[in-house]
């Protein structure tokens, strides 16, 4: 059996967003980050980063984390590449080129778009957006932002998807990265062909299912 440990509200919903779309089997552990817990160490805790039980899965206590049948695997972008690989079908590459190409978007996007984009949505998440300190954080954000942001505008007014003609795990990821940053719309305003192509990863019926999954959970 597949089981995926962590919460929606983490880079779960990287590797959760594909199994929906492949309608994969699985059991899912709502392992929640011990930093949103007061005491994550009391007995009656919920299972979380730190509990005994999960570091002897990740020693890290990071997630996700992934058992397949027995293959244990860390890291998101691993994880949702490797069921992309294995369960994929057309959702996964179809050849070298198109793997080393997954690794390069997925890459690509952890490196030079996560960070700033996260600070983007944590400070319109702390309810800065309006301060001088969160305004000024989120600008030098979005100027970190402002080049990757216009190479996938390129790259997306000459193609529909990240890997060519099709929806692929490389949308999934690189829309999940390219989401921390929404909540900032010029960055998108001036780049029709990227948030276009955000909307239309997030119409999806899988991505849907499991947004609503997430919404469910505790904030």
């Amino acid at each position: 059996m597949l089981t995926i440990y962590g919460v929606y509200r983490s880079r779960a919903t990287r590797p959760l967003w594909l199994i929906e779309e492949l309608g994969l089997p699985h059991r899912h552990e709502p392992v929640i980050q011990a930093y949103r817990l007061p005491e994550p160490s009391a007995a009656d805790a919920p299972f979380n980063t730190r509990s005994p039980e999960f570091l002897a899965i990740n020693p890290m206590g990071s997630i996700p984390s992934m058992d397949d049948d027995g293959f244990v695997l860390h890291e998101s972008l691993a994880i949702t590449l490797y069921l992309a690989k294995k369960y994929g079908g057309d959702l996964g590459p179809k050849d070298l080129a198109e793997d080393a190409q997954m690794v390069q978007w997925a890459l690509f996007s952890a490196t030079s778009i996560e960070t700033p984009a996260l600070d983007i949505q944590k400070a319109i998440g702390d309810g800065l957006s309006e301060t001088t300190e969160g305004k000024a954080k989120i600008t030098a954000s979005a100027g970190d932002l402002e080049r990757p942001f216009d190479v996938l505008e390129a790259h997306l007014t000459a193609h529909s998807h990240i890997l060519g003609d099709r929806f692929t795990a490389a949308d999934i990821i690189v829309a999940e990265i390219v989401r921390y940053a929404q909540g900032h719309a010029p960055l998108f305003a001036s780049r029709p062909a990227l948030k276009a192509w955000l909307e239309a990863c997030q119409a999806r019926p899988a991505f849907k299912v499991m947004w609503e999954k997430r919404l469910r959970e505790p904030a």
